[in-house]
């Protein structure tokens, strides 16, 4: 009740907002004068009034004003500012070019003014990297990474080296949203976490919202990780590309109808398999990936695009063993323009995740993955200076393939079997307001309403007393009960369960000056499919679920409180913030769980839940020759599932323990440091808390054997993990003036040879007939070479 009537004053705040004075709008499109590529989030600064406007996500503006001259100011990281005057006495269509930056001096004035207009947003929690800056982090083997990079902000870790996904703020990595041009991707990884999925030359825009979360976004409880891929240039022809060690790529972009339309294809691929049968290695890893974006500008009000992403992994051990997986996905979009003052975006989304597995020496082979198509319509709406609106719909209808498995010869002894294909339908609706109450006072708020239906499938499980867990007081277990029957009467169009949730978003800002705020928001999140997994880290293996009978949905609630600080005109930045969130229905694993290849899987799962809480610092140097950032996480991150009744004892006895993702400190430096217009210099050091596991607490023997016994869940860490890397860019003189331009990059990965922990099993030696621990890991010092192009 409380938060409907808050909801209620605050759009009533909206409806009763003044127009007193005769106001007219400024809007347009801004792009790259090079390329025609609108850019994102540029800045249209109105000092006199101390107001502004930023372009969306496919560079569009506008906003309204009193009648009246005005100084008008046009800036954006990397480009020159744009300063003139303008009689605003009319409602006006504004399109501007801006122009690459080449000296430096310009490059101080407009990150100034990007981070002055940041501070007084409501927005919170939010990370932007641009893909200049992922390509100067040092990475292995030399391949910028997007993935990597994000790893070095503060509330982000991995579980590991070579591990597939990132956690955020101690979240699971399948509460992660991962957005390709707003296709949902569903592993975001080459070689089981070596690379991302993601080619840094076709990337546009790059936001990680870790809380406050706007209401546009939905369906997972921990963070939004959206990227957009670029347009293409419509002007002239273009390309660039590099050569590394282990991979290479290639990007290509132009004109389809000069200052009208463009296409954008890159390509990715691995080679490593050139250099193995060298070795006497009798193994296969390789990748390929594959961006295509095609853009026509049909007249002022509309412009169309189609974008795709293809990409496949190809893993074997000798001839015993073989793994392909990957993403496929494809976008129309059509943006239309009603007014001056509302944007429109209908986008139709296909995205497929594929996992396929070939075991010649047990004779079969499994297929798995999920489908899902996206129909999404999005406005905004610009009502005056003070508030814009975000509203829209959604709908996205998932097929979910558990499993098949078929034998793959006529000797095998294998039986082909489809485990039940499962359905489900996700809708949702959602408003979003933008708020200037006063100079000082911004708020962001807004509601997205999500219904959820598991529809009807081949087969369905049926148990007494609808449970398909029960616990033996004696031996104080849970296992699986036993089915039933097999309910066989079910058409698609079912019902099988229904959720609905409304989840309310809310955001605000409080200036004291152009250089210091506070923050906080509230988000509350609802998420319907989950990643059925337990180990650590994702892997292609791992199977999605709908919710249904048996399975509920996570639900989130989400705090975080903020201070905000620019430093000498903006030269450094300190952003602090506070967070906590907790989570509803979180899946756990009853002891002995097995996930694969399993028809009844609500057997082994229970209900449980999870928290999170930390405290994150990131500390920046935006100028000078020197650039970079300090960021440090001070966090805890729990889960529990205690007894569904008195009688039950719960998953390790109903007490919270740590999550696989629990790093209770995480430190993360990068820096760069330009020597000169040939050397440019990088560097990262990691450190962090060690990965939570269970080592044995104590052993029997039996018949010979000794077996070691285990204590509650993930009692035991890791070691600590750290690592420096190290890089250096050479630009050759000859550069200037040609239309070719090169570099060489040079990099070495864990300088100091630091052998961190993946893993640590336990054994018996054959010697000693003793358990003895064995450490695994996955890289040492890594050097490498990759030779970048363009022309």
């Amino acid at each position: 009740m409380k938060k409907s009537l808050l909801f209620a004053f605050l759009f009533y705040l909206v409806i009763n907002t003044t127009f007193g004075q005769e106001k007219f709008t400024l809007s347009g499109t801004i792009s790259d004068n090079s390329s025609n590529e609108t850019l994102i989030g540029v800045n249209v600064l109105f000092p006199e009034l101390s107001n502004g406007a930023a372009t969306n996500s496919y560079g569009f503006y506008s906003i309204t004003l009193p009648k009246g001259t005005y100084q008008i100011i046009v800036s954006y990281l990397g480009y020159k500012e744009i300063t003139e005057t303008i009689v605003l006495d009319k409602d006006i269509r504004k399109d501007i070019q801006l122009t690459l930056a080449t000296e430096s001096l310009d490059e101080v004035v407009i990150e100034e003014k990007v981070e002055r207009v940041n501070i007084r947003k409501p927005q919170m929690s939010v990370n932007s990297l641009s893909a200049e800056t992922i390509k100067r982090i040092p990475v292995v083997l030399g391949e910028a990474d997007v993935i990597k990079s994000i790893l070095l902000l503060p509330g982000v870790t991995s579980a590991g080296e070579a591990a597939s996904g990132f956690n955020v703020r101690g979240g699971a990595a399948d509460q992660n949203l991962i957005l390709l041009d707003e296709a949902i991707i569903f592993n975001s990884s080459h070689l089981f976490g070596l690379f991302s999925v993601f080619n840094p030359d076709a990337i546009k825009d790059l936001k990680l919202y870790k809380g406050g979360i706007p209401a546009r976004f939905g369906g997972r409880v921990s963070s939004v990780l959206d990227i957009y891929q670029k347009e293409g240039n419509s002007k002239k022809f273009k390309a660039n590309g590099g050569l590394g060690l282990i991979s290479s790529r290639l990007l290509l972009e132009g004109p389809i109808k000069k200052e009208k339309g463009a296409f954008l294809v890159g390509g990715r691929s691995s080679y490593a398999n050139l250099f193995l049968p060298l070795f006497d290695i009798d193994n296969r890893a390789s990748f390929f990936d594959l961006n295509t974006k095609l853009n026509y500008k049909i007249n002022d009000n509309n412009s169309i695009y189609l974008s795709g992403y293809f990409g496949r992994d190809d893993f074997s051990i000798s001839d015993s063993f073989s793994n392909n997986y990957g993403n496929a996905v494809g976008n129309f979009r059509w943006t239309h323009l009603f007014s001056d003052k509302l944007f429109s975006n209908l986008s139709i989304i296909y995205s497929d995740y594929f996992y396929g597995l070939d075991l010649d020496f047990v004779g079969f082979t499994w297929d798995s993955g999920i489908t899902n198509v996206n129909l999404k319509y999005d406005l905004k709406h610009y009502i005056n200076d003070k508030i814009q609106v975000n509203y829209g719909i959604n709908n996205v209808y998932y097929a979910f393939n558990p499993g098949k498995i078929e034998p793959n010869s006529e000797e095998s002894g294998i039986v082909e079997d489809q485990l039940t294909k499962q359905f489900a339908n996700e809708f949702a609706a959602y408003i979003d307001v933008e708020h200037k109450i006063t100079d000082k006072l911004n708020l962001q708020y807004g509601l997205r309403w999500s219904n959820f239906i598991r529809l009807g499938q081949d087969e369905v499980n049926v148990y007494v007393d609808d449970n398909p867990v029960v616990f033996d007081p004696f031996l104080l277990l849970y296992q699986g009960a036993e089915i039933n029957n097999v309910d066989t009467s079910f058409s698609r169009s079912d019902r099988l369960a229904t959720f609905n949730t409304l989840e309310p978003r809310f955001a605000l800002s409080y200036a004291f000056d152009d250089d210091t705020s506070i923050k906080a928001s509230y988000t509350y999140l609802a998420q319907y499919i989950h990643l059925l997994s337990n180990t650590s880290s994702p892997t292609p293996l791992d199977v999605w679920t709908p919710s249904g009978q048996f399975v509920d949905p996570q639900l989130s609630d989400q705090y975080a409180i903020g201070f905000f600080k620019n430093l000498k005109e903006g030269t450094y930045t300190i952003e602090t913030e506070a967070f906590f969130k907790a989570i509803d229905n979180r899946i756990d694993y009853i002891d002995g769980a097995d996930l694969i290849a399993n028809d009844a899987i609500e057997q082994v799962i229970l209900n449980g839940e999870a928290r999170a809480y930390g405290l994150e610092f990131l500390f920046r140097k935006n100028e000078g020759k020197l650039t970079g950032w300090l960021a440090y996480t001070l966090s805890k991150s729990e889960q529990r599932t205690p007894g569904r009744n008195e009688n039950e004892v719960g998953i390790n006895l109903g007490q919270w323990y740590n999550t696989p993702y629990d790093k209770t400190h995480d430190i993360s430096v990068n820096a760069s440091y330009e020597l000169n217009d040939r050397w440019r210099f990088g560097g990262n050091f990691i450190y962090q808390t060690g990965q939570p596991t269970n080592f044995p607490v104590g052993q029997f023997e039996f018949q010979g054997i000794v077996i070691p016994t285990y204590g509650f869940r993930n009692e035991q860490r890791l070691p600590d993990f750290h690592r420096i890397d190290l890089s250096a860019t050479f630009t050759p003189k000859k550069n200037k003036g040609r239309k070719w331009q090169s570099e060489w990059v040079f990099s070495v990965y864990n300088v100091y040879s630091r052998r961190n922990a993946a893993s640590i099993n336990f054994r018996q030696n054959q010697d000693t007939r003793m358990n003895e621990a064995i450490r695994t890991s996955i890289f040492g010092a890594i050097p490498s070479v990759t030779y970048n192009f363009k022309f």
